[in-house]
């Protein structure tokens, strides 16, 4: 069953939660063109906004987020706005640990290739896995040098180098970087492609838009979010 039923204590009530919800974090650069800053200002404001948005996930029982935060084409990005990516999600890791490791139960997975990464970046998000592989809440997939195509290609790889003559749907399903399915992708900022996301886990994903930038993104749009897809009739192809 992809999606499960799920009964709210607080102030909002679902009869069904999407099991895997998607993000993909989308209009931190135009964030901050709007208001006359840097691009990595947008960036460190919806990191906050992830930080933000991953507890409530967590607060609210989904068992599986993904979020989109640097595709393996965002490398042709300018030199100093990749810098100052890879610079903050140095920075999140150091600042977050005690709050991943002690007062959430989310478990972290770091998604996507590892070449090109630098090492001390790397350690740490070794170090973040390690340390949070025991929680039993919320599994927070970060995806970064990530893209969905090169997700398929490495399963497919994985599975010939074992010995894999045959490969059927199931095997590729298994060797992918997150299980289960993607019930639901939320993308913010107006635009209206997947963006090499999850391209073998959306098969079947409902999408919800909106025309927020992510920096200003807010738990009550999570909620909007939610609340479409508790609406939707979702007959997977039957």
């Amino acid at each position: 069953m992809a999606a499960f039923s799920k009964k709210n204590k607080n102030d909002n009530n679902y009869t069904i939660l999407p099991k895997h919800l998607g993000i993909i974090m989308d209009g931190n650069g135009r964030w901050a063109k709007k208001r006359a800053l840097p691009r990595s200002a947008g960036h460190k404001a919806g990191a906050n906004v992830f930080r933000t948005i991953s507890k409530e996930c967590e607060r609210l029982g989904i068992e599986y987020v993904t979020f989109y935060a640097f595709s393996t084409e965002n490398w042709k990005r300018p030199k100093e706005e990749v810098d100052a990516l890879m610079n903050l999600f140095m920075d999140y890791l150091l600042e977050a640990k005690s709050d991943m490791t002690k007062a959430g139960n989310s478990r972290i997975i770091f998604i996507g290739e590892r070449e090109g990464i630098s090492q001390e970046l790397l350690d740490l998000m070794d170090e973040a896995e390690e340390e949070t592989k025991s929680h039993t809440g919320t599994t927070v997939y970060l995806a970064i040098n990530y893209g969905g195509r090169q997700e398929i290609v490495s399963a497919v790889n994985k599975l010939i180098k074992s010995g894999k003559t045959q490969i059927s749907e199931d095997d590729i399903s298994n060797s992918l970087y997150t299980v289960p399915d993607c019930d639901l992708i939320i993308r913010p900022s107006g635009e209206e492609r997947l963006s090499n996301f999850l391209l073998w886990q959306a098969a079947y994903s409902e999408f919800w838009y909106s025309n927020v930038l992510w920096p200003d993104f807010k738990v009550d749009d999570l909620h909007s979010a939610l609340r479409e897809f508790e609406k939707r009739n979702r007959r997977f192809g039957g």
